[in-house]
């Protein structure tokens, strides 16, 4: 007898290990109410716990470390744009002077 693979929701699992860690209910009892193994339950667990820091995360909000980084950039940019703006100055006048003295 075959039987088919069932899914559950990402809220499903959330509310089992709920119900198993917060509201006490035997993984026995669980597992028998549900038709799962005790490791499924478990692996759930796991994944919950190992997923926890997604849940306090600001949304929206870098880390520092992420803004230090993006500052350092922002400043190498700029150096090198000033770079860029003088070497094309003197290039400028590099063949300005070029012109006047009638050379190719």
């Amino acid at each position: 007898m075959t039987r088919s693979r069932r899914t559950f929701t990402a809220r499903e699992k959330a509310a089992v290990v709920k119900r198993y860690l917060v509201d006490k209910i035997p993984i026995s009892d669980l597992c028998d109410e549900l038709g799962l193994q005790p490791t499924q339950v478990y692996s759930w667990q796991k994944q919950l716990f190992e997923n926890a820091e997604a849940a306090f995360a600001t949304p929206g909000r870098k880390p520092r470390q992420d803004d230090a980084k993006d500052k350092k950039i922002e400043a190498l940019e700029a150096k090198i744009q000033l770079k860029n703006e003088v070497v094309a100055e003197l290039l400028q006048e590099h063949v300005q002077l070029k012109k006047e003295l009638g050379e190719p």
